[in-house]
């Protein structure tokens, strides 16, 4: 599996990452006060098989011994952070905040994007948690091409979201992306010393996700398994791009919705 991609599957993964973006929207737009998540996600796995993708979370499984992922969105609300299934029985209400989480496959080839967005009117605290989250990812993004490294992204993450006092995941990471749903290189969303040099080059495809929270960054894993929330209980919001490294600087390939 190589971390190069062509010229032509960089062009796939465009055409992916579009499907990707208008299915994330969609769902985004269906975003309301007594949806159910089940609905969001029947949206999103729809607008992808209407344009020839697969939802690539749907069955996903990683490793053989565990139970495939049953649904097209991970749907995550609150102290959620990631990885919740959309085939519980919830309705979103006002003053949640609501991250979804998507990808697909389109001709072989694999793109992954996330939003949190808020249900109707939320606190003070949750927009500027959201806001500092989606910055935190445009911070990354900005610093990514083929003069620096992956902590390079790391540390503009950690930069822009420390100041703020807000905690950082570091349980979970961003990722490579394209011949496989997860592929190396790790890309942390915080800076350590300790972490492997590994320098971007031209035809490198990254999915980087900052995850941040009101509380500490520590997250538990919920009994069903998959749905990773705060231990704290504080909120947690969640955006994804991915974008593929190019000879002068970067291509964002799953542009956000929002």
């Amino acid at each position: 599996m190589s971390l190069i991609k062509t010229d032509e599957e960089i062009k796939i993964m465009r055409e992916g990452g579009k499907i990707l973006s208008s299915a994330l929207s969609a769902a985004i737009k269906a975003v309301r006060p007594g949806v159910s998540i089940r609905e969001l996600d029947e949206i999103a796995e729809t607008t992808i098989r209407a344009a020839g993708a697969v939802p690539s979370f749907k069955g996903y499984r990683s490793s053989k011994k565990e139970p495939a992922f049953p649904t097209t969105l991970c749907i995550s609300i609150g102290p959620e952070v990631v990885h919740g299934s959309a085939d519980r029985n919830i309705k979103l209400k006002i003053g949640d905040i609501v991250s979804l989480d998507i990808g697909c496959e389109y001709k072989g080839l694999f793109t992954d994007m996330a939003a949190t967005v808020p249900v109707g009117e939320v606190s003070t605290e949750a927009k500027d948690l959201l806001r500092v989250t989606r910055e935190a990812l445009f911070a990354g993004v900005k610093v990514a091409n083929p003069k620096s490294d992956v902590r390079d992204i790391s540390a503009a993450i950690d930069g822009y979201v420390k100041p703020h006092g807000y905690g950082i995941v570091t349980a979970l990471v961003g990722h490579g992306v394209g011949h496989a749903v997860h592929e190396a290189p790790n890309v942390p969303n915080y800076f350590s010393n300790r972490a492997p040099s590994v320098p971007l080059k031209p035809g490198m495809c990254i999915a980087i996700e900052p995850m941040i929270t009101l509380g500490s960054g520590d997250v538990v894993t919920a009994d069903d398994g998959w749905t990773v929330i705060t231990e704290d209980k504080s909120l947690a919001a969640h955006f994804e791009m991915t974008i593929a490294i190019t000879k002068k600087g970067h291509e964002i390939l799953t542009p956000l919705p929002v």
